[in-house]
């Protein structure tokens, strides 16, 4: 139990922290999405005149917020789930039907990696975008035009992280079912915002 413990620590440290960066970045991209999208409005409704680099700007954002706020939903329980059979089940076959589905996660969560890695990597990644520049001088006379694989990125990003939460759910669901619940330190619960 306390090898268990003890690899658990590191891993819920690490997620810890990563997650709390990945919710303030997650946070930014919401508000540049939401900043992007009434831009556009504005231009294509009061004034007439559509820009193209609105969407594609909300939609990069739109990737980022859901690759680095989704493991912490994971983490916390907040993603749906039908737990009814886990529920009705008695405590240990619950558990033991709890960490096969973690473990059949992990499998996919795996396969998703590699996805998002030949995703980055890959002939796709090597694409730019329509319509997002970045400048590339302070006269903003020369642009760079951003590469689809930083939008993919988010992807890759946000699966290992998932993957990574559910290396820490697969430990605590073991430490739980070996009688160590009580030894596992609390999910942090707060709010976005309150941090």
């Amino acid at each position: 139990m306390g090898g268990l413990t003890s690899a658990l620590a590191p891993i819920a440290f690490v997620n810890e922290t990563a997650l709390r960066l990945g919710r303030a970045v997650g946070v930014v991209a919401i508000a540049f999405m939401v900043i992007a999208i009434l831009i556009q409005v504005f231009f294509r409704y009061v004034l007439g005149n559509a820009l193209p680099w609105p969407d594609e700007a909300a939609r990069f954002c739109m990737l980022w917020m859901t690759g680095l706020m989704a493991p912490t939903a994971f983490r916390r329980g907040g993603f749906v789930a039908i737990d009814m059979l886990v529920r009705f089940l008695p405590r240990v076959p619950g558990q033991l039907l709890n960490l096969f589905l973690l473990l059949l996660s992990l499998t996919v969560l795996v396969v998703a990696v590699r996805i998002g890695w030949s995703e980055v990597t890959g002939f796709g990644g090597r694409f730019a975008t329509a319509a997002l520049y970045l400048p590339t001088s302070l006269g903003f006379d020369e642009w760079y035009r951003i590469p689809r694989s930083w939008m993919m990125a988010s992807l890759l990003v946000g699966v290992i992280l998932l993957l990574s939460v559910n290396i820490e759910l697969i430990l605590r669901s073991i430490i739980t079912m070996l009688g160590g619940g009580d030894l596992l330190p609390e999910i942090p619960e707060a709010a976005v915002g309150a941090e």
